[in-house]
């Protein structure tokens, strides 16, 4: 898949097929997303990968999901993750420009993923007290993000924006609203 292919073909998604995602599979994910920009070269990023399923529950109960169409997009039994990773920031090595390296990381983590046929959904919404207790994620990391990762049981498909931001579903599809480009771009001076 071409970059320009993929940037456009990236969607949230929130409910998977129970089908495995291979341990290596996971690990050259986030071999490359590691590859990811770092503000002044910090890397202060580290992962928590989880694909045990009783600790994919874990991690599910902590995470909150679709606030547009809760709870009809919220993934049921049977079409939750089939595995997550936590993007942890280490305290030490943190910077002004952290959430920065988050971002990119995220970004690149979701199309490394997507290259492989493996859909995901980054979470910001995660009761994180509850999953450093469950994980006994030491206090010299702060929980950013958790991206939820399986193979696709939905479809996800853009439209351009006409007055709302908010999502909905129709059947098995999300219909997400963005801005048309000719509203957002530009070219050497603010309209």
């Amino acid at each position: 898949m071409d970059l320009i292919n993929a940037l456009e073909k990236r969607r949230t998604i929130r409910k998977y097929t129970q089908q495995k995602i291979p341990l290596e599979v996971l690990e050259e994910i986030i071999r490359v997303t590691r590859l990811s920009p770092s503000a002044s070269n910090r890397q202060p990023l580290e992962y928590l990968l989880i694909t045990d399923d009783e600790k994919i529950e874990k991690v599910f109960e902590t995470v909150k999901w679709a606030g547009y169409i809760t709870p009809k997009g919220n993934p049921q039994e049977g079409e939750k993750p089939t595995a997550y990773a936590v993007i942890l920031i280490r305290e030490d090595l943190k910077t002004t420009f952290t959430t920065h390296d988050v971002g990119a990381a995220a970004q690149s983590m979701m199309l490394a993923a997507l290259n492989e046929g493996i859909a995901s959904c980054w979470l910001g919404s995660v009761d994180r007290e509850k999953l450093r207790s469950n994980f006994n994620i030491p206090m010299k990391y702060v929980i950013d993000t958790v991206i939820a990762m399986g193979y696709p049981a939905e479809e996800s498909e853009v439209f351009d924006m006409d007055d709302s931001v908010k999502y909905f579903k129709e059947g098995n599809k999300y219909h997400v609203p963005k801005r048309k480009t000719e509203d957002i771009l530009h070219i050497n001076k603010l309209k």
